[in-house]
Order: C-alpha cells, then structure tokens, then sequence
C-alpha cells in the first residue's frame, strides 16, 4: 500500500485504527479496483484533530506571506502533476477528460489565489472619533477547520476549502467522500511536499457517521464546513451549532434555465444542453429545469431532444460526449426518477435508459429529455443529481420567473433573453445565490462569493474569495490611546 492510500495525521501517513479498506472501483468499469483507502474511526478522526489542535498556535503565528509561499509551491506542485491527477479523477469519480483538467487547473489556480490573498491578509485602519485614538480591526483564524467534502468535484471542492482556511491561518481536519477521496489526498500530498508544518493540514477517510461527525462536533472544532446534501447538510449543521461553532453547508439544487421569447434558440440550446449533460448532470449547479417560452417551446423540446440523443457516452479516458455515474446508487436513483416521470405523466422524449453492451460493466446512462413537466411532478421539485431534463411551458416572462422559484432551492439560475430590461428584471427577482445571463448554470469563478439561499444552503457564509476570508477568520477591534 502506497503513502497515498494511507491517512495523514500529525505529518504522518498512517493506517487506520480498524486495519480495514475501502475498495474505489472505476465507474467505467466496475471490475477494476482503482485504488483502496483507509476504513476509519471515530478514533482515528479524533487523533486527526489532537494533532491540528496542537499546531493550531503556531501555524496562527507563522507570517501570513510565509503561509502563502506554501500554498503557492503546493500550486506548482499540483501543477507539475496535472496530466496524472486528471486521470487519477477520471478513474474514480467517472469525468471526462475535458471535465476533469479543467477542475485540476481550478484546484491549482485556487491555491496560487489563496497565496496572493494571504500576502494581504490583516486589518483595516479607521478613523477615530477626537483626540490621539487610533482604531483599527485586525483578523485572527478561527483555529482548527473540519472540512467534509463530496465527491462529484473531488479535487476543486477540497481546493476551495483548504486554500483560505490555511492562507488565514488555520488547521484543518478534512474528510472527503469515500467514493473518490484520491484527488483530496492528493493535495495534502502536494502541501506536505511544498513544506507544510506537522498537523496543519490531517485528512481521514472513512465514512461520514464516524469521521464526518467527529470533524464536525469535536469541542477542538472551530469552524465547520460541509457540501453535500441536504440532508447530511443540514444534519451536519444542527450537530455543529449546538455549541455555536462557525458553521457553512452548501447543499442541494434544482437548478432552471429560462428562455425567453426574445432569445437566441441556438444560444439557448448550448446552454442548457451543457448545463444539464455535462458532468453527467452530478452538480449541484446543473440545469435541471428548462422553463420556455411557448412561442419557443414546441422547436426547444425538439431539438434538445436531438442533441440529447446525439450526445456519445463512453468511459472518460476516451473523452466521449459524457461518462458514468459515479457508483450504482446514483445510476439507479436517476433510473428511479426516470420512471416516476413516466408515471406522474410528463412526456418522454428520450434516454434515461442503462446502457447494455459494451459498457454494461459501468454505471452509465443515456442523456434524459422529459416535456410537459408541471411543477406538482417530482421531476420539477426534486434534485436528481443525473442528466435529467424537465421541460416546462411559461405563457410570458413573469409565469416564467415564478416558476423558476417555485422550488425549496435556490442555488444557480440562468435566463436567456436579447431583451436587457428583462434579464435586468430576472437578476432582481430570481431567488438565487448566482445569476447567469446567456451562460450556463454551471461553471464559478473562484474569486467571487459562491453558494445558495432556502434550503440550498444554511445562509451564514459563501465560500470562495474574500467571502471564504470572511468565514475562517474573526474580527478584532483594536482601540488604542497613546
């Protein structure tokens, strides 16, 4: 077994308490066994947080610009291995290869960013009231972070994650999802290379109802964040702010695009067709829902069903149109919706379907087109996390807004449209955390604020940019006299 199988704890790769593994198979092909990890305790998460517990005071008294060197040689680390850490992602969370680099580059940007950040990391100066006060605010690290990360962005999530609460001087336990933890601890990896102190940085694997809930209720813990589901979300959340830790979920999403009657069909096209297929729709921003407008209705559910059927799904080292599932219970939740589509009376245009043959052995599925979705159908309320597409009919733009929040979500919403007062209007009334216009609703900027409203989200802090600077540090107020 190789240091990259192993936990990291205290500077240390280690075996876990248990003595036992987790197989990951790929998802292409279930009879390979990618890599085996860690089975871990409750007692080995423990250990992870005594150690981040005792560097915590002095990686806080380390110079922030010396903090940031480290980020940045862990960037060109993770740099010099991204053709090898893509296929490392493709092998076990099932991506393609032209969605896996590009969440590599991102896991690298994120760290060269969060080396820039830290070099500007302190206080503000304020004016003061009269005579010789001078006030001013500095930022402190909130102390020792507990991550819990998924598995459907295994590198960037941990990235987004790590990054600022390091830069801010903080020290992290992180758990990332067992059905692909490789990416993750391939970071850690890189941050020990680059020279990071012993128990700064700790990563468990193992499964959330011990790891996860040690990182996340652990007196030493100081701050806690989560993506996943809602349900695990808002467990995690409950657990965590009984003794008032800090705490941050990002959660669920049924995500819509709307198209206007004045938008660009093909334009329209593109967008959802990306939003909704790519990553095998396993994104908590992916376009689940295309409310249009009925003057482009009956061309849109056409010919999205025509690119849908055009799209070529394969292993993702082949690099095909789109990959598998990421194990066998998201394929068979997606088939499972498929059918209560059928029931609850939406039309089926297409996929939806296992596919046999050649790829019987993976978890794949054919790209899904459902029309004439109203918002009583599971299919329009429910989060499917696979490449299903609802397709609902608006009379006019106001039906369509008020559709589009007609959900308990409220993560990414996009809107199509060549009139500007009316995409205007759509940034003002959608109930979203993020707003496209003619883009996608997938795809973040990493130095902008990121995350969700309603049940999408607990609603205390976003990550990412100075939004995550935000949640891993506390003000201090500083009035001094001379």
């Amino acid at each position: 077994m190789t240091d990259t199988n192993r936990n990291y704890v205290g500077g240390e790769w280690t075996d876990a308490e248990t003595g036992e593994t987790i197989d990951v198979h790929n998802p292409a092909d279930t009879t390979t066994v990618v890599n085996s990890y860690q089975q871990s305790s409750a007692a080995d998460a423990e250990e992870a947080v005594a150690a981040a517990n005792e560097a915590a005071d002095s990686w806080a008294d380390t110079p922030a610009p010396q903090r940031g060197a480290i980020l940045r040689e862990t960037a060109g680390i993770i740099e010099d291995r991204k053709d090898e850490l893509t296929e490392l992602l493709v092998s076990e969370e099932g991506k393609t290869r032209s969605e896996a680099a590009p969440e590599v580059q991102r896991a690298i940007d994120i760290f060269y960013y969060y080396a820039e950040k830290a070099m500007d990391y302190g206080g503000t100066i304020k004016g003061a009231s009269g005579g010789r006060r001078q006030v001013s605010t500095r930022k402190e690290p909130q102390g020792v972070a507990g991550l819990i990360t998924p598995w459907n962005y295994p590198i960037a999530i941990p990235a987004w994650k790590i990054a600022p609460a390091l830069a801010t001087g903080n020290t992290v336990v992180i758990k990332p999802a067992s059905v692909a933890p490789g990416p993750a601890l391939e970071l850690v990896r890189a941050l020990d290379e680059a020279g990071v102190p012993d128990g700064v940085i700790n990563v468990v694997t193992g499964p959330g109802s011990e790891v996860g809930d040690v990182f996340s209720t652990h007196d030493d813990i100081d701050v806690v964040s989560f993506t996943g589901s809602s349900e695990v979300g808002h467990h995690v959340y409950d657990a965590a702010t009984e003794d008032v830790k800090r705490v941050q979920a990002e959660m669920g999403g049924k995500n819509p695009a709307v198209i206007t009657s004045s938008a660009d069909l093909e334009q329209a096209l593109d967008i959802v067709e990306a939003g909704a297929f790519g990553v095998t729709g396993q994104a908590c921003t992916a376009t689940s829902r295309a409310i249009v407008h009925t003057d482009l209705y009956d061309e849109f559910v056409e010919r999205i069903t025509e690119r849908a059927e055009a799209i070529d799904v394969g292993p993702g080292l082949e690099d095909p149109g789109m990959g598998p599932h990421v194990n066998q219970g998201e394929l068979d939740s997606t088939l499972e919706y498929v059918d209560v589509a059928k029931t609850e009376g939406a039309t089926h245009q297409t996929g939806g379907e296992r596919v046999e043959g050649d790829l019987e052995d993976g978890y794949f599925v054919t790209p899904a087109v459902f029309s004439d979705v109203d918002p009583d159908m599971r299919l329009f309320r429910e989060e499917v996390f696979g490449p299903v597409l609802a397709v609902t009919e608006a009379q006019d733009f106001d039906h369509a807004v008020e559709l589009a929040n007609d959900s308990e979500f409220g993560l990414s919403a996009s809107v199509v449209t060549d009139d500007l007062a009316q995409a205007n209007e759509f940034v003002d009334r959608v109930e979203s955390g993020v707003v496209k216009v003619n883009e996608k609703s997938t795809g973040l900027e990493l130095h902008v604020p990121f995350g969700g409203v309603k049940r999408t989200s607990t609603n205390t802090y976003r990550e990412q940019g100075d939004a995550a600077i935000d949640f891993y540090t506390q003000t201090k107020t500083v009035y001094l006299n001379d």
